[in-house]
């Protein structure tokens, strides 16, 4: 079964706006067994779209597009989908009094002609009504081939993949199940855990694939197996990570959870150990917070964070003494363990993380040289720290400091 996703949009191709409807909608195809053959983005162009389309056809199963369906002049897509089936357009009634619904009960405006001509569908397709908005989801069938459109709003889109086309996807075709398991390993690079790995790697059933995503400070591992019989494949699969788990024993951390985050593996363990966790962010500006943030639940084991870029804010807010910034450098072990363990005491949790340097391009309040970060742990019994040299361009300074951070609090959590 495969796969493929036409996002339409100059937005796209110019960088405009970042494609985040692939990922979702890959995902949840994955999630079904559904393989993603190739995803392809396209201008606001009928003969673009066209292409794309019939290009689609010869390779894959289900095409499903994205976008364009507004109701502006510049999208075209419905009529470009008529054209292709050599269709027409056609009002459809329960889409207007869909429209109509959601004119009345949230829009102050008047309905305009443009508005109600979003109810004009492709006399050959399917309706997907769209509860959230004015543009429908559409299911067009071409001998075992099938065609989707789906408006390009993400929360839209979202819901009509959720509710719609999942379930009519399952239901028309007997799709296999797909697995990926990822271990996340810390203090290896891509190279030499290759050459950990490599018999192990060598000896791996034909069914199971075997991925090295790198990032900055950490890897993962991925192993994936696709097959009708889903207990088969998860015996299989965990056999062989029992395998390779003592060729990396001290390296490994856990499998990563499968929205791919490490946080969450730590979210895992804090909550399963009842203990709780605080920041104290300065050179990574509160990125780390965000990674547990962003998840539901969060407020169960996270208590909070302050962002003390200024050497002030760490004096003002942290309580940090003037005069160890004064002796130490505001970028210095001394003053990102006074920071955790502040932190700490602020937030009355059982970890807080720290973290102080110099991302570049100038040094700002500190000598130290630039790529320099020092990051502290401090839990109800100690503090500690370490200081990395992690180069001079900034983003890579301040990404691989929030990689850092979570590999050294992924260490101390599993120590309880």
């Amino acid at each position: 079964m495969l796969a493929e996703i036409i996002t339409i949009g100059d937005e796209l191709l110019i960088g405009q706006v970042i494609d985040t409807n692939s990922a979702f909608i890959a995902k949840q195809l994955n999630k079904i067994g559904v393989s993603v053959y190739q995803i392809t983005s396209v201008q606001d162009d009928k003969e673009h779209i066209l292409k794309a389309l019939k290009d689609a056809e010869s390779n894959v199963d289900v095409i499903i597009l994205t976008g364009g369906l507004g109701p502006t002049k510049d999208d075209i897509t419905k009529k470009t989908i008529a054209e292709y089936f050599g269709d027409t357009l056609v009002r459809n009634e329960a889409v207007l009094k869909n429209i109509e619904a959601i004119w009345s009960g949230h829009v102050s405006g008047l309905l305009l002609q443009v508005n109600k001509d979003q109810a004009l569908v492709p006399s050959k397709a399917k309706v997907l009504m769209n509860r959230l908005g004015t543009a429908p989801g559409m299911w067009m069938e071409k001998g075992e081939k099938t065609f989707i459109s789906l408006p390009g709003v993400p929360h839209e889109m979202q819901a009509l993949v959720e509710n719609e086309v999942i379930p009519k996807v399952k239901g028309k075709y007997n799709c296999p199940f797909i697995l990926h398991k990822t271990l996340l390993v810390y203090g290896l690079g891509e190279s030499a855990l290759a050459e950990r790995i490599e018999v192990w790697e060598d000896t791996l059933p034909k069914n199971i694939k075997l991925a090295y995503l790198p990032s900055l400070g950490k890897m993962r591992l991925r192993l994936s197996a696709k097959g009708f019989e889903e207990a088969d494949l998860r015996i299989n699969v965990d056999a062989e990570i029992a395998k390779v788990i003592p060729l990396i024993k001290n390296e490994f951390f856990g499998l990563e959870d499968e929205d791919g985050s490490v946080e969450v593996v730590i979210a895992n363990r804090l909550t399963k150990i009842g203990k709780t966790l605080a920041m104290a962010e300065s050179c990574t500006g509160g990125k780390i917070a965000e990674q547990f943030t962003s998840h539901p639940g969060a407020s169960s084991y996270f208590k909070g964070g302050v962002v003390t870029y200024s050497t002030q804010s760490k004096i003002n807010i942290l309580g940090i003494s003037k005069d160890l910034v004064e002796e130490h450098s505001v970028v210095s072990k001394e003053v990102v363990e006074a920071m955790a363990k502040n932190a700490l005491d602020l937030f009355q949790s059982d970890f807080a993380v720290a973290t102080t340097g110099n991302a570049g391009p100038s040094k700002g309040d500190s000598d130290a040289e630039i790529g320099t970060v020092h990051i502290a742990i401090a839990t109800k019994n100690e503090v500690y720290s370490e200081k990395f040299m992690l180069g001079n361009q900034r983003v890579k300074v301040i990404d691989k400091a929030v990689n850092k951070a979570l590999e050294m609090l992924l260490k101390e959590i599993f120590k309880n």
